[in-house]
């Protein structure tokens, strides 16, 4: 009898498809959840949006139709994971922000004092060399995005900036500390994510 021998990328698919049935049914998905996009040729500028628990993210970038697969083994495309699609894919080049807001115990800043948050662009790892981010600016609100405020952001190492934020008293700030950031990178990609509350004073 023979058998046939799966290609490298059905072996991959085959590999990762109970660890990622796994992950989606802890997520609370099943197979209408999951969507994937065929782009044109040429390539185009996108606007992709969303909303989170109050926090908004507008990401804009440059993107076309993939000629080669650029997804490594570990983060596969849905198309292997679920055998509906074989063509070439890669991740979308999204800037994605991790943050540490140096706060204490209870998620609070002093007020009246500078503070110091370290904001880090990272991206979906791909098989070729990802963009660094560039620059970054960011904005701060002290009553609930009525007005905004320029802070001082410095480059502290690769995809990483530090943002110093004057707090003001906290009768200044009754609703929190909010956080507009925007980035850009090599490639000219952006992202721009609000956050209504970052923190609170204390």
């Amino acid at each position: 009898m023979n058998t046939a021998v799966p290609s490298a990328r059905r072996r991959r698919g085959l590999v990762t498809a109970l660890a990622s049935a796994a992950m989606l049914a802890l997520a609370g998905c099943n197979g209408g959840d999951l969507v994937s996009y065929d782009l044109p040729a040429k390539p185009a500028r996108y606007t992709f949006e969303t909303k989170t628990d109050d926090v908004k993210t507008v990401w804009e970038y440059t993107s076309s139709e993939a000629t080669k697969d650029d997804a490594p083994e570990l983060s596969p495309c849905m198309g292997d994971v679920t055998g509906s699609n074989k063509a070439a894919c890669r991740p979308e080049p999204l800037i994605f922000l991790r943050y540490d807001f140096g706060l204490s115990l209870d998620n609070t800043a002093e007020a009246g004092e500078d503070h110091d948050i370290t904001v880090v662009g990272y991206y979906q790892p791909r098989l070729t060399a990802l963009p660094k981010v560039t620059s970054l600016k960011a904005e701060t609100t002290f009553d609930g995005g009525s007005t905004w405020h320029r802070a001082t952001t410095r480059a502290t190492g690769r995809n990483t900036f530090t943002t110093t934020i004057e707090n003001p008293r906290r009768d200044q700030a009754a609703k929190g500390i909010g956080l507009r950031i925007s980035a850009t990178d090599s490639q000219g990609d952006t992202v721009r994510q609000t956050i209504p509350t970052a923190y609170t004073l204390r």
